[in-house]
């Protein structure tokens, strides 16, 4: 009886690891589309580089293009949190203390990000038109809405490095996992130094801070297919988990 009971706890527990896997693709497949949109397609097409005058009108001919933009980074910060909780229900076999601390980074770099955007959003206020700005000529509307856009900018390069140390983290966690490819943890390593590279380069030469994200952005297209595709490898997520387990109960595994 207890035989049986334990051997249809393990099955619902496989079945359940899949089942996460599998969501944390998806999850993955979203960030990518809304955040490919909202931090990069959307700004590019409405920020001219040097031009106040030209960003401004991008973003009153084009306002709802640029609401969208903001609303798809929404998406992105919401798929965000979740697939911190994701990651940390995947890893946490391996290493329950360090799959926990990549949760907390990658929570403070959502949460600066989402703080930088409000710059992103900020110029929809500075060129709404209300009468209390009429204190301000328009040049000058047109020069605070490239600052802010600029301030955004900075916002996400500089606090890339809160996802940098998080990406090390899990990438040396899917190494160690034996239930994931080891080039998956690997690429993550690169992409997650990467990351932390970008923001200490961009403050001394900010045109090459952009290339050092590449490698994040190939871990990220090569770890969610493989999610949604095959998952991972219940038998061994099952073996670590159960070496955590006991281990905690001070028993030898």
């Amino acid at each position: 009886m207890i035989s049986n009971q334990h051997r249809r706890s393990a099955k619902e527990r496989a079945a359940s690891v899949q089942t996460y896997a599998r969501i944390a693709g998806v999850v993955f497949l979203i960030a990518v589309v809304a955040g490919g949109f909202g931090e990069a397609y959307a700004p590019s097409q409405l920020l001219v580089a040097g031009n106040a005058a030209a960003t401004a009108h991008n973003i009153v001919t084009h306002a709802l293009f640029f609401r969208l933009g903001f609303v798809a980074y929404l998406g992105e910060s919401i798929t965000d949190v979740a697939l911190a909780f994701l990651l940390y229900v995947l890893l946490r076999p391996v290493h329950a203390n360090l799959a926990f601390l990549a949760v907390l980074f990658r929570l403070l770099a959502t949460a600066t990000f989402a703080f930088a955007e409000l710059f992103y959003f900020a110029p929809s206020l500075i060129l709404g038109g209300d009468g209390y700005l009429k204190a301000f000529s328009p040049e000058q509307l047109h020069t605070l809405t490239l600052l802010s856009l600029n301030i955004y900018s900075a916002g996400g390069f500089l606090f890339n490095v809160h996802y940098g140390i998080a990406s090390l983290i899990l990438g040396y966690l899917m190494v160690r996992s034996g239930y994931l490819p080891r080039v998956l943890g690997a690429l993550w390593v690169v992409g997650g130094l990467g990351f932390v590279s970008c923001s200490v380069v961009w403050l001394f030469a900010p045109a090459a801070a952009s290339f050092l994200l590449l490698p994040q952005i190939i871990a990220g297209f090569a770890l969610f297919p493989w999610l949604l595709v095959r998952g991972v490898n219940v038998e061994k997520w099952q073996e670590k988990e159960h070496e955590t387990r006991a281990s905690s109960a001070g028993v030898p595994s």
